[in-house]
C-alpha cells in the first residue's frame, strides 16, 4: 500500500520517514503515460537496487507560486487520486512537499543538499524537462550530475510522444483537450479515461418528468471537468459499475444564466442513491449544450443521444 506523507520546508534531517530509495520527481498531474513512463524506470531501478521506490511531488500547483493563475484551480488528478494512480505503478512512498515561496527560492545546491539528501535518495529520475531552483535561474535536469556530486545517481526520462504524433505529453495539452471535449484525444494521452469523483445530490427532479431521470453530481471544486456538453460517461456507483451519459451545462432551455450542473442519466438503474459518492470516466463527446424551443425537442434529442451512446458501447 503506497503511503502520503506531506511534508513542509525546511525538512527535519532527521527525517523520521526516509530511508535510501529510489526517488522520482515530478508534479505528475494526471500521471499521463510521460509520467508513467518515469515512474516505470524508475520502479526498474529501484527493484534492481532492492530499494523503496518514492515519488517526490508537490502541492499547490507550482504555477500558483511562480505566477498569477486563474483560479480556482483545476487538477487533473487532485492528490489522492494522484497517490492512488502512483500506487498502482508501483509506488511504495508518495512525498507531498508543499511548495511555497520559501521552497520555491531555494538554490539548485540547496534543493539537492535540504531536499534530495534528507530524503536519502540513491537514484533520482525525472523527466528531460524537469525543473527545479528559483523561477530567475531554474536548472534542469542535465545539469543534476554536478549538484549530486556524485551522492546519488541521476536518470532521466526523455520525451514521450503522443502515439502517431511528434508533440509530447503533456498535462497542459491534456487540460485543453478536456476543455474542448477532445475525450479520446485525452484517454490516448493519459492511457486510461480522464476520472473525476463526486457526491449524488438533489436537483430540480426534472429529468422524470421527461423520461430521463438523472442522477446530479456535486463535484469537488479542484477537479477538472470536460467542457460544457453531453457525453458518454461510466459511473461506479453503489458497488455497480453503470453506462450513461451525462450533461454539463447550464440546463438553459429552461433557464438562463443557472449555474453549471453535472447531471447523469444512468442506463438500467433505478436507484435512490443520494448521498452516495461516485466516480465517473468520462469516454466520449456527444454534442454541445442547445437551447431547445420545446420540450418535445428536447425529449427527442435525448432519444438520439442515448441511441447513440448505445452505439458507442457496442463499438467500444
Amino acid at each position: 500500500m503506497t503511503t502520503l506523507y506531506k511534508i513542509h520546508y525546511p525538512l527535519d534531517n532527521h527525517f523520521e520517514q526516509a530511508s535510501p530509495q529510489v526517488l522520482a520527481m515530478g508534479y505528475f498531474d494526471g500521471v499521463h503515460l510521460g509520467h508513467q513512463a518515469v515512474i516505470k524506470e524508475a520502479k526498474k531501478q529501484a527493484d534492481a537496487l532492492g530499494l523503496p521506490l518514492a515519488v517526490l511531488t508537490y502541492a499547490p500547483y507550482p504555477g500558483l507560486v511562480f505566477d498569477k493563475q486563474p483560479l480556482p484551480w483545476h487538477d487533473l488528478t487532485p492528490i489522492d487520486q494522484k497517490v492512488a494512480l502512483l500506487g498502482e505503478l508501483g509506488v511504495d512512498r508518495v512525498y507531498c512537499l508543499n511548495l511555497t515561496s520559501t521552497l520555491a527560492s531555494l538554490s539548485p545546491v540547496d534543493f539537492v543538499e535540504k531536499v534530495l539528501l534528507v530524503l536519502q535518495a540513491k537514484v533520482v529520475v525525472a523527466g528531460f524537462d524537469h525543473l527545479y531552483g528559483p523561477k530567475e535561474r531554474q536548472a534542469d535536469m542535465a545539469h543534476l550530475p554536478e549538484y549530486a556530486n556524485g551522492r546519488f545517481d541521476v536518470t532521466v526520462v526523455e520525451k514521450q510522444k503522443i502515439a502517431g504524433g511528434s508533440d509530447k505529453i503533456a498535462s497542459r495539452a491534456i487540460r485543453i483537450d478536456l476543455a474542448n471535449g477532445h475525450l479520446e484525444a485525452v484517454t490516448n494521452s493519459l492511457g486510461r479515461p480522464h476520472r473525476t469523483s463526486g457526491v449524488v445530490v438533489h436537483g430540480d427532479a426534472r429529468g422524470r418528468t421527461l423520461g430521463y431521470p438523472t442522477i446530479n453530481i456535486w463535484t469537488p471544486e479542484n477537479e477538472s471537468l470536460p467542457g460544457i456538453g453531453v457525453y458518454v460517461v461510466r459511473v461506479q456507483i453503489a458497488g455497480r459499475q453503470v453506462r450513461g451519459m451525462a450533461s454539463i451545462g447550464r440546463n438553459v432551455t429552461f433557464e438562463k444564466n443557472r449555474p453549471v450542473t453535472v447531471e447523469i442519466n444512468l442506463f438500467d438503474f433505478d436507484q435512490q442513491v443520494y448521498g452516495e459518492e461516485v466516480t465517473v470516466d468520462w469516454l466520449h463527446y456527444l454534442r454541445g449544450e442547445v437551447a431547445f424551443e420545446s420540450v418535445e425537442d428536447l425529449i427527442q434529442q435525448l432519444e438520439c443521444d442515448r441511441a447513440d451512446s448505445q452505439q458507442y458501447f457496442l463499438e467500444n
